[in-house]
């Protein structure tokens, strides 16, 4: 793994939270962004090395939907950027990872993403992110 890549937030308005995060960081979202095939919608703040982003359901019954009614508003998920998430996929399954389904999937900014089960990470979502390469 390179680094943490982002934390993810699940709020539940996001017009609301990008104006608490606004005055928080003292700067405004750098972009916000429809996941349509996930049912979200994100926006992103940069801060220093990091990045927070801030999730919000825009689909009912879309997996933050779901978060979002049974853990309410939180920490989602932290994602760690990877050089080759095929090559860390084998090494976490090798390791006795599973992963949610579909394993690969494309994410916010056309990454490459997954996400471990949280069943076997102390009920924390980890999500590996890997730029797509140019073809």
């Amino acid at each position: 793994m390179k680094k943490i890549d982002h934390i993810g937030i699940a709020v539940k308005d996001l017009k609301k939270s990008n104006t608490i995060f606004k005055k928080l960081f003292g700067k405004s979202n750098y972009k916000q962004e429809i996941v349509k095939k996930e049912g979200v919608v994100t926006s992103f703040f940069q801060i220093g090395d990091a990045t927070i982003e801030l999730l919000a359901s825009n689909e009912k019954g879309s997996p933050i939907d779901k978060y979002l009614n049974k853990k309410s508003e939180g920490i989602h998920h932290i994602s760690f950027e990877v050089f080759d998430i095929h090559a860390e996929i084998e090494r976490l399954e090798h390791e006795g990872f599973s992963f949610v389904e579909p394993k690969i999937r494309i994410g916010a900014g056309n990454k490459l993403v997954s996400f471990l089960h949280p069943k076997e990470t102390n009920d924390v979502l980890i999500e590996l992110s890997q730029k797509k390469t140019k073809n």
